[in-house]
């Protein structure tokens, strides 16, 4: 049984636990750092470019964990998974029975599929959240004739609009598609991308992100622990498989959920999904892609406290109720009061600014160094691709936590752009840009600086006035 001394401590390979380890490396290069990761494999983010002070854009690559030692001299990596933590002697203990004596520690564990209650067990349903899920449902979709993609986020979006040859029908409980992120107008905008596809695919529409390879086969050390979750263009690998069939045809089923799963392989079809509204549907398998929960796999001397939604309570430098103890990514739940144009969601971007916060604070506690909230939790911002087109969200993007007294601002060209602008007392408090509309850094100004607009009228988003002329 070994035992390792250490000044820090991450737990986790994903995004959020390799930005942690990545800016302790610049910010204390001289102390000692162990990460512990399940998978050789970890994430990490290059070719970071920058649309405006807080709106990032950039690319997940899957690497060798081994590889992280080339800027950290001091790092150690310990492949195992973590089995209990002793707070009070500050002792962390593997499964393999290795002993770690940290000084602090950020818990970067991530999040699991939240899958269908009663279908846990069976193989044609399928979580999409880490490489080797993918893998398996690429097998899947090359021999199946239909499957029902449930869920209304970013995943379930992407394997709606990459994959083809295959009967789809997708199931949302909400009465319009993408609603994680966008709002009924800009989804009619994407609904046209559907009846359009032949002559969208013909305008070659560019990749503003590198897509990371996965052609290296994982290795998982522990079985029981998946591997880090999925890069943004994941789904781009799906877009060439076909089945033998060469289907192509999609059915949206609104304001349903999924009330039970039953397997029966001597059917023509080996899944009957029963759905709320008395819909029954027959399929090869389902696509589970409703979210994920805060994975914390092992056990405490003394647990801390913990947000709404399962995941350890955090202030805003990062550390939970337990001094010395912090935590970054889906794991974490922001319990600090939030700025007015900023609140949580489990995204890539969000995962990096905690953890490169959490490493600041970290870095600030064995330094007695007075550490001040990242600049980024200001403004809420998230950039990604959705049907092809590049999607820009801004403060409170969709009206949250703004009632209803505020005013909307649109402007719409099919195929090209959609502008949305929330304004509240004549200040813009959020916004979606999707598609190339070059707004984005002047709508930043505006809703970190409260400009009153009130004068511009509706000429804000009038295509004949460059209004961002005036906010230069």
């Amino acid at each position: 049984m070994s035992e390792i001394n250490t000044t820090y401590l991450i737990v986790g390979g994903g995004i959020a636990g390799v930005t942690c380890v990545e800016t302790l490396a610049i910010l204390h290069p001289e102390k000692t750092l162990v990460l512990v990761t399940a998978s050789t494999l970890v994430k990490n983010v290059s070719n970071v470019t920058f649309f405006a002070k807080t709106i990032v854009n950039f690319d997940v690559n899957e690497t060798e964990a081994t590889s992280l030692q080339k800027i950290h001299p001091n790092l150690k990596i310990i492949y195992d998974s973590l089995k209990h933590l002793d707070t009070e002697k500050q002792k962390a203990l593997t499964d393999k029975g290795v002993h770690i004596q940290y000084d602090v520690i950020c818990i970067c564990t991530g999040g699991i599929p939240r899958l269908i209650s009663d279908s846990k067990n069976s193989k044609r349903v399928l979580g999409i959240r880490d490489t080797e899920s993918v893998k398996d449902f690429q097998q899947k979709l090359k021999t199946g004739r239909r499957m029902v993609i449930v869920g209304n986020g970013g995943i379930a979006s992407e394997i709606v609009h990459a994959t083809s040859g295959i009967e789809k029908v997708w199931v949302i409980r909400d009465d319009y598609i993408s609603a994680t992120f966008i709002d009924p107008g800009a989804a009619e905008f994407f609904q046209e991308t559907f009846k359009n596809e032949n002559e969208r695919k013909n305008q070659n529409t560019v990749l503003r992100r590198h897509i990371y390879s996965e052609e290296d086969s994982l290795v998982s050390l522990n079985k029981n622990l998946k591997s880090a979750a999925l890069g943004p263009d994941w789904y781009r690998k799906l877009e060439n498989i076909k089945s033998d069939r060469g289907v192509q045809e999609l059915e949206i089923v609104y304001k349903a959920e999924v009330e039970s799963v039953l397997e029966d392989n001597k059917n023509e079809y080996p899944l009957r999904v029963q759905l709320t509204n008395s819909q029954l549907v027959e399929c090869d398998f389902l696509i589970s892609a409703t979210g994920v929960e805060p994975s914390v796999n092992f056990t405490w001397d003394k647990v801390p406290e913990k947000g709404q939604d399962g995941g350890l309570a955090v202030n805003e430098f990062q550390e939970t109720s337990i001094k010395n103890v912090f935590a970054a990514g889906d794991v974490a739940s922001a319990a600090w009061e939030h700025a007015p144009h900023w609140f949580q969601l489990r995204l890539w971007t969000q995962a990096r600014q905690m953890a490169g916060m959490a490493a600041k604070a970290m870095h600030g506690r064995i330094t007695n160094q007075e550490v001040l909230q990242d600049f980024c939790f200001e403004l809420f911002t998230h950039c990604t691709k959705l049907f092809g087109y590049r999607v820009i969200l801004l403060g409170k993007y969709n009206g949250q936590g703004l009632g209803t007294d505020y005013e909307i601002l649109l402007r719409t060209t099919p195929n090209v752009e959609y502008i949305k602008f929330v304004l509240k007392e004549g200040k813009l408090q959020g916004a979606i840009l999707i598609g190339e509309t070059d707004l984005e850094e002047m709508c930043e100004n505006l809703i970190l600086d409260q400009i009153d607009l009130s004068p511009f009228g509706d000429d804000i988003l009038n295509p004949d006035i460059d209004i961002d002329d005036y906010f230069d």
